[in-house]
């Protein structure tokens, strides 16, 4: 993944749930075109946030098992709102349906506990090894590099911690 779209893991129930946080800003080289007077997260990015938070659920009730987590489908996806540099949009992902090789689940994205956008994700899990045995090492590696970024996106003491200072 290009950009990473997912700032911190609040909450996790694995196999259930997970709640998210993407804080924007202006430093975030998408936002210089989108738009230069009025620079917001594009919705592109908004799904993809949700699309990644799903997939960290994924990983972690599979305990990494698919190298590879990608969107399969897009359903009934609306956007109410906008978030702007300075906010924090956090998606919530609740999982439907959970098999080795797809998932479905309901998503939502909150600015301030007001609603920016919802639908429903299909995802696909996999690893090259399935088609080609030789890519198992590439496997491996994009499985280590999402357990490094795991661990610095969710840890529970620091998440309850965090709920206890609010």
């Amino acid at each position: 993944m290009k950009f990473v779209l997912v700032d911190r893991i609040c909450e996790l129930e694995v196999g259930k749930r997970i709640v998210t946080q993407k804080s924007v800003t202006l430093a975030e080289e998408y936002l210089a075109d989108h738009f230069p007077r009025f620079p917001v997260l594009p919705g592109v990015m908004m799904l993809e946030a949700m699309v990644q938070s799903a997939a960290w659920l994924v990983r972690a009730t599979l305990d990494f098992a698919p190298a590879f987590v990608l969107l399969k489908e897009a359903r009934n996806v609306t956007y109410k709102s906008f978030v702007v540099p300075g906010q924090t949009l956090t998606i919530e992902a609740v999982c439907k349906n959970l098999a080795p090789d797809e998932s479905v689940f309901q998503t939502s994205g909150s600015r301030d506990g007001e609603p920016v956008l919802k639908g429903q994700l299909v995802l696909r899990h996999l690893n090259l090894a399935d088609v080609d045995p030789q890519r198992a090492g590439l496997d491996e590696k994009m499985r280590t590099r999402m357990r490094s970024l795991y661990a610095l996106l969710w840890s529970e003491q620091s998440a309850v911690g965090a709920a206890g200072s609010i």
